[in-house]
């Protein structure tokens, strides 16, 4: 057949075959047509352009020169760090300072009263109230001077700000205490610190104090500043033991009677002692300077000024712990910019009415809340329908994420995500999430979901707060990013557990102006954490990804030996097996003189009887959690997730004991950033752990 020939057989059908062919169809397959293009035009003119990114996301991190394989932020022009991203901010009071300027003496920090609208205090009342705080304790005889520790020991508030701004304008050092420590830890930090005041929230908090004031565990602590009412009772059983008690408003009052001229921070000056809880032992104080501060501050502005630069529009909800510094350096980057933050009620259960009064821009969070809002929005989608058009619309806007767009304006915002984004006020178009791992899947579909630039970040205490970030435009999951501004990251190796940075793994380590000044009178715990040659060792076993982002892959400090001579990595396996459907949490136990594991598994609350129901069970939670039959249908589900996803024989669990209650921080459980307690858990279920190796073994 002749070319020409070939063609005249396939012709394009010409309209009229195309108007005959129109006409055959049902009424109803024309309209599904016709609402398809019309869904698929509107898709198109609505669509934003991809967010350009900083960087080619190919190459987000460069290896710099030394021959030790470390590697730097791609953001950088050179090898050398970023220490402060304006000039004329190097301390954490000319933070304050920037944002009173170019906030024109905007609101600063905001409360609320049950179903009341948030007040605000300006800027110049924070600054003023702060130099009153400050000179005060000057005139009791404190010293402006960078070892010189006052204690905070409060929630989220107003005053715990302009306590700390107290400090900072007369060089002194803050030092945050947290209920979820334990009266021993308070005790041991106060000693540690030489606490002679500490500011409290509650009188239940001066009370404890007191308590170990009387059986003489402080007697360095002379002073109490409360910031709440409390009776004149307390008063006298201070005096009874020598501690004075005083209102926060007679602290400001004799401040403002005897204004000092401030006394300003140099860069390098320690500004917070921020204790870490740890799994065992004593807290540790991690002493972090202005630099510190300041420099991580502006890393994280560098690596997401393209995309969400703050302005004085912005407004922070603040719930997550000032005592620790993934809040601290986020407030940082509020109050530099001369945005607001208003404060949580203090109840964690009325959040969402907070987020909806308040309508936050940025919201940080940890993976813990995530978690909750991920299984409530599905638990809502009750039917197999709903679920369906829940799971199609989140791949739609997945989709979007993975060609570079972000955005809560499309037709599936209008009509399925839209309610989502109002819980949280409707107008957040900033989150983090660090302190601890997100699934990739948890936290992808709460990007398509919200709509908002939503980070990741990887650090700890001793990095300040922040040492990796993901970036604009790279909407991936399943990795931290890459090296912040003000740091770079080396991989050294972990011969025993077979990681080796040749081969692009091993125990990540930070080197920069971000990383700590060491621990509070504690050299050998200090040699432990930094090297040398200034080199933080987390402790973490991370991965390059070969777009040069850090995948945390493990865990190093608590590995085990099975009597095999196997090395077991706990938490790797706990992750793998937390993809089981019917699992909350779970603890993997081993023994060097025991050849295979065991676990402790809590159920899920929310999905253990619809779960155990398809498997031709039913009864009350408690009951479930005592079946036989369940037991086993559990620890064949994790064998199962644990096979597909690589783990070694000796890696997947011989035996599960259920346990009905969840590991806490109030039970003892949970350090305060939600790390499994291991040695205190070995500890409470001793019976159970020997119970299993005996019946294991029969």
């Amino acid at each position: 057949m002749q070319a020409h020939e070939l063609f005249r057989h396939l012709r394009m059908p010409e309209l009229g075959d195309v108007r005959q062919y129109v006409r055959t169809l049902p009424t109803n397959t024309l309209m599904g047509f016709g609402a398809f293009a019309a869904l698929t035009t509107y898709w198109y003119a609505t669509r934003p352009k991809a967010l350009k990114p900083p960087c080619d996301l190919a190459m987000q991190s460069v290896e710099i020169e030394g021959g030790e394989h470390a590697r730097r932020s791609s953001l950088l022009d050179s090898d050398e760090l970023l220490v402060c991203y304006y000039d004329d901010v190097t301390t954490t009071y000319e933070v304050f300072q920037r944002g009173l300027h170019v906030s024109n003496n905007g609101p600063c920090l905001g409360v609320r009263k049950p179903n009341q609208p948030y007040e605000w205090i300006s800027y110049k009342e924070v600054s003023d109230r702060a130099e009153y705080v400050g000179s005060a304790l000057l005139y009791k005889g404190f010293k402006p001077s960078p070892d010189q520790y006052i204690g905070i020991f409060a929630q989220n508030r107003p005053e715990w700000v302009i306590i700390e701004q107290g400090c900072y304008t007369y060089s002194m050092v803050v030092v945050p205490l947290y209920d979820t420590l334990g009266a021993e830890a308070i005790t041991y930090i106060i000693n540690k610190a030489d606490l002679a005041l500490v500011f409290c929230d509650k009188q239940d908090k001066a009370k404890l104090l007191l308590e170990n004031v009387e059986k003489g565990e402080i007697p360095i602590l002379k002073t109490i500043v409360l910031m709440d009412l409390f009776d004149s009772a307390l008063v006298e059983r201070g005096k009874k033991c020598g501690v004075e008690i005083l209102t926060m408003r007679e602290v400001e009052a004799l401040g403002r009677d005897h204004r000092h001229k401030p006394v300003l921070p140099k860069p390098e000056d320690l500004a917070i002692v921020c204790f870490t809880s740890g799994t065992t032992g004593n807290p540790k104080g991690a002493m972090i300077s202005h630099r510190n501060i300041v420099c991580n501050m502006s890393a994280f502005v560098k690596a997401t000024e393209k995309a969400v630069f703050p302005s004085t529009e912005d407004t922070l909800i603040s719930f997550l712990p000032l005592a620790h510094m993934f809040e601290r350096i986020v407030e940082c980057v509020i109050l530099c910019h001369g945005a607001r933050i208003g404060f949580f009620q203090g109840d964690i259960r009325l959040l969402m009415d907070d987020l909806k009064t308040l309508q936050p821009t940025v919201f940080p969070v940890v993976p813990r809340l995530l978690n909750r809002m991920f299984d409530k929005i599905f638990g809502q989608a009750n039917t197999s329908l709903k679920r369906w058009v829940l799971d199609f619309a989140s791949k739609r806007k997945e989709a979007e994420l993975r060609s570079g767009i972000i955005r809560n304006n499309s037709l599936w915002d209008k009509v399925i995500f839209r309610k989502i984004q109002a819980n949280l006020g409707g107008r957040v178009r900033l989150m983090i999430t660090g302190a601890a791992p997100i699934s990739a899947t948890v936290l992808t579909f709460l990007r398509a979901a919200l709509g908002c630039q939503f980070y990741e970040g990887y650090g700890q205490t001793e990095c300040t707060a922040g040492c990796s970030l993901t970036i604009p435009g790279d909407w991936t999951a399943g990795h931290v990013g890459a090296p912040m501004p003000c740091n770079v990251v080396k991989l050294v190796d972990v011969e025993e557990m077979n990681y080796f940075a040749a081969r692009g793994e091993g125990e990540v380590c930070v080197k920069g102006p971000n990383v700590f000044q060491g621990y509070l009178k504690d050299p050998e715990k200090t040699a432990e954490a930094l090297d040398k040659d200034g080199w933080l060792h987390t402790g973490d076993v991370g991965k390059w990804l070969p777009n040069g982002t850090l995948k945390i892959i493990d865990r190093k400090k608590h590995i085990f030996k099975l009597a095999q001579g196997e090395y077991i990595a706990p938490e790797k396996i706990e992750n793998v097996y937390m993809r089981s459907e019917p699992i909350a949490q779970l603890f993997i136990h081993g023994e060097s003189l025991q050849a295979f594991l065991i676990s402790i598994v809590v159920p899920d609350r929310e999905t253990l009887a619809h779960w155990a129901k398809k498997k031709g069970l039913e009864g009350s939670y408690e009951e479930l959690c005592k079946n036989k039959d369940l037991k086993k249908y559990i620890l064949e589900d994790m064998l199962k997730v644990g096979k597909e996803a690589g783990l070694k024989s000796f890696e997947q669990v011989k035996a599960i004991a259920l346990h009905p209650e969840m590991f806490s921080i109030e039970n003892g459980l949970l350090t305060p950033t939600l790390k499994a307690k291991r040695p205190e858990l070995r500890k409470y279920f001793k019976s159970e752990i020997d119970e299993l190796y005996a019946k294991a073994q029969m």
